[in-house]
């Protein structure tokens, strides 16, 4: 794993942290190709159990590289814009499909591809200090990483369609009154309450919360009764897990269940 991406797994939760501090923990093509490699391995390691995604120095990630992405631009245009394929797109895929929960420390300003990454993650935890900004239109660019899809979910059509044509940073108490933070911290505070949050998730019911993610993305494009039919099809599944069977037991016998994530 690359220095700039620092990938650490311990009982049951891998913390990935981006570590470009010098540079706002900017997407360069090297760290783009850390992150999604990062956030596949966790997505596919039965020892992991939950996620925590967070970032070094004083941003989140400030988004694309856009130093590296002037040099590509100028060589090929092909090139620079096949990230989103390549990279922007495995990387957010990895987050949002992953059947288990990823919670996002957001320790500074999160813009462009890196307000859009934090946003496909299933918790925000937001220091007092930091920020969002949808910041693609002030480059003359699109949504990416995801965005177009996450943004209308978490504020719906008509603020995200302001917040993508309009950018400008979203402070994280403004954040929390819209949506975009599951939570704000004060910065000091930020370490500790995503660890106690993420640490929380990984001694979860592993299956059952990966079902719950599933069944939520499934239920957000299709009918009442092709939603209901998938949990019918989830239900049954996680029925025959050892955790719901550990549930059911420590709730009789009134004890605190100790799950396995099987």
């Amino acid at each position: 794993m690359a220095d700039n991406v620092l990938y650490d797994l311990a009982e049951g939760v891998a913390t990935i942290t981006l570590n470009r501090a010098d540079a706002m923990n900017a997407l360069d093509t090297d760290t783009k190709v850390a992150l999604r490699d990062a956030l596949v391995r966790a997505a596919g390691d039965d020892a992991v159990r939950a996620v925590l995604l967070t970032g070094t120095g004083r941003a989140f990630s400030v988004g694309q590289d856009l130093r590296q992405h002037i040099e590509l631009l100028d060589r090929s245009p092909e090139e620079t814009f096949a990230t989103v394929k390549d990279h922007y797109n495995p990387l957010v895929t990895a987050i949002t499909t992953m059947p288990k929960p990823v919670v996002a420390a957001v320790n500074g300003v999160a813009a462009g591809a890196g307000a859009a990454i934090a946003f496909a993650c299933d918790f925000r935890i937001v220091a007092d200090t930091a920020g969002f900004n949808l910041a693609f239109a002030g480059v003359a660019l699109t949504a990416d990483s995801g965005a177009s899809w996450t943004l209308p979910r978490l504020v719906g059509h008509a603020r995200a369609t302001e917040l993508l044509m309009l950018p400008e940073t979203v402070p994280a108490a403004k954040a929390l009154e819209l949506g975009l933070a599951t939570r704000v911290v004060p910065a000091d505070e930020l370490a500790a309450t995503a660890g106690a949050l993420v640490r929380k998730l990984a001694d979860g019911p592993t299956v059952a919360l990966g079902a719950i993610k599933e069944s939520l993305a499934y239920a957000a494009h299709t009918s009442i009764v092709d939603a209901l039919a998938k949990e019918d099809e989830l239900q049954m599944k996680v029925g025959k897990s050892a955790d719901h069977r550990i549930a059911v037991d420590a709730f009789l016998a009134k004890r605190k269940p100790e799950y396995t994530g099987k």
